[in-house]
C-alpha cells in the first residue's frame, strides 16, 4: 500500500520519476556524485528498489549520495527524527512575560536574563512572519524596534550595546519584509537600508546578507533580473557561514531562469544545494531568517516552472505543499503553498486543463497571508499561459480579472 511507505521512500520514487529516470539510471546517477566505490550495478539497483519500497532506510553513508543524485538536500529527504519545531515560550525559558520585559527595559534593568528574553521575543516575531497578518505583525515589530532603539540612550556595556543593535537589525529586516508584502516599497527600502547600516555597525554577516537578499527580492519582483544577480552576488560575499547564503544563491538561480539561461540556473541551484547540505539542521525552521532544507524544493520549483520542466516543477510543488502542512492540516507556510499551487496551475494550463489551472490559481489567491509583490509576480506566470492558450474563454478571463485587481492593489 502506498500509504504504508515512509515519506522518504515515496519522495525518492517521486523525484526519480519526475526526472524521467529508470531505477537503474537513478542508481547510476549515484556514481556521478561520489568518489567512493559503490556496489556493482545489479546490487545497487536492488538496493534502490528496496529504498523505494521503504524496506530499509538508507544509512548515513548512502543518504547524502542519494540526495545529491536527486538534486535535493539530505535533511529535506531524510529529516532528523524527534525534531521539535519553534515556539520557545518566553515565560518558560526566562520566567518573564512581555510586560515584565518592557518594564525592565524602561527601568534600565538590563541583565543577561532580560537580553535573553528580548532575543526570544525577536525570534518569536520572526517566526510569526509566515502565517501572521502582516498589517498586525508590522505594528508589533515596529513597537519592539522602537523600544530597542530607545535602550541605546541607557547606560549599556559594550557587549549589551552590540547585542541590542543586532536585535534591532533583525527586527528592521522583519519590518521591511512586512512593508514590502503590503506593497509599500518605499518604506521597505528605507527600512532595508536601516538594517544594512545596523549590520555594518555590528559586523553581522547574517544581517548584511539578508539586507542584500531583500534587495535581490525587490529586484526580482520588479523584473530587474540583472539587478537580482548583482545584489545576490554582493550578498554572498558578505554572508559568511549564515544560511542566507543559500537564499542569495536561490535568488540568483531564479533570475537566471527568467533570463532563459538554464546552465547558469542549474549551476546556481547545485551550489545552493551543496552549501545547504553542509550546514547543520536549524534549531528553529519557522524563523523567516533561517533557511530550512525543505525550502530548497521551493527554490527549485520556481526555476523549473520557468524553464518549462512541468513534470519536475509539479513534483516539487507537491513536496512543498506536503512539507508546509502539518499533520492537522494547518498551513505552516501559506505563501510557499500559494506559489506551489500557481506552479500546479501553470502545469495544468500547459496540458490544456483550464478548469484545473483556474482552480489552482484561485486557491493561491484566496489565502489571507500573502506577499502582494511575490504573488503578483508568480501569478503572472499563470496569467501568461492562460492568455496565450485560453484567450476569450470566460473562465480564464474571470481569473485574469481577479489577478488584475490584485496587481492594481499592489
Amino acid at each position: 500500500m502506498a500509504g504504508d511507505v515512509p515519506s522518504w521512500a515515496r519522495r525518492i520514487r517521486a523525484l526519480r520519476e519526475a526526472r524521467g529516470w529508470s531505477q537503474a539510471e537513478a542508481a547510476q546517477q549515484m556514481r556521478q556524485h561520489t568518489d567512493e566505490a559503490l556496489p556493482d550495478p545489479d546490487h545497487l539497483v536492488r538496493r534502490w528498489k528496496a529504498w523505494e519500497r521503504g524496506e530499509n532506510k538508507p544509512s548515513q553513508h548512502y543518504a547524502p549520495i542519494i540526495a545529491a543524485a536527486l538534486h535535493t538536500v539530505t535533511t529535506a529527504l531524510f529529516p532528523p527524527e524527534n525534531r521539535t519545531d519553534s515556539g520557545l515560550e518566553i515565560v518558560n525559558a526566562t520566567g518573564m512575560d512581555t510586560m515584565e520585559i518592557v518594564s525592565r527595559l524602561q527601568a534600565s534593568s538590563i541583565n543577561e536574563a532580560t537580553l535573553q528574553a528580548l532575543r526570544i521575543t525577536v525570534d518569536r516575531l520572526c517566526s510569526e512572519y509566515a502565517h501572521s497578518r502582516p498589517d498586525e505583525l508590522v505594528i508589533e515589530g515596529r513597537r519592539w524596534l522602537r523600544r530597542i532603539v530607545e535602550m541605546q540612550e541607557q547606560r549599556l556595556s559594550f557587549s549589551q550595546r552590540r547585542d541590542t543593535l543586532e536585535l534591532a537589525g533583525w527586527l528592521a529586516l522583519l519590518v521591511g519584509c512586512l512593508e514590502y508584502d503590503m506593497g509599500d516599497r518605499r518604506a521597505a527600502e528605507a527600512t532595508r537600508r536601516a538594517a544594512l547600516n545596523l549590520g555594518q555597525e555590528v559586523g553581522s554577516a547574517g544581517i548584511l546578507g539578508w539586507a542584500h537578499e531583500m534587495k535581490a527580492w525587490f529586484s526580482l519582483t520588479s523584473g530587474d533580473y540583472r539587478g537580482v544577480v548583482a545584489a545576490a552576488q554582493a550578498g554572498q560575499a558578505l554572508s559568511g557561514n549564515h544560511s542566507v547564503g543559500v537564499q542569495l544563491i536561490a535568488q540568483e538561480a531564479k533570475a537566471w531562469a527568467r533570463m532563459g539561461r538554464q546552465t547558469e540556473m542549474e549551476n546556481a541551484l547545485e551550489r545552493g544545494r551543496v552549501l545547504l547540505d553542509s550546514m547543520p539542521y536549524p534549531d528553529n525552521i519557522d524563523n523567516h531568517f533561517v533557511v530550512d532544507p525543505l525550502k530548497f524544493d521551493f527554490y527549485a520549483m520556481d526555476c523549473y516552472r520557468h524553464v518549462g520542466d512541468d513534470r519536475l516543477a509539479s513534483t516539487l510543488a507537491d513536496e512543498v505543499i506536503r512539507g508546509a502542512t502539518d499533520f492537522n492540516g494547518f498551513e505552516r507556510a501559506p505563501m510557499r503553498i500559494a506559489e506551489a499551487r500557481i506552479t500546479l496551475g501553470v502545469a495544468a494550463a500547459r496540458e490544456g486543463d483550464l478548469e484545473g489551472a483556474v482552480t489552482f490559481g484561485r486557491r493561491a489567491l484566496s489565502g489571507e497571508r500573502r506577499s502582494l509583490p511575490s504573488l503578483a509576480m508568480v501569478s503572472q506566470d499563470l496569467a501568461a499561459v492562460l492568455s496565450d492558450r485560453f484567450s476569450g474563454e470566460a473562465e480564464a478571463e474571470s481569473y485574469l480579472d481577479q489577478l488584475r485587481e490584485i496587481r492594481r492593489t499592489y
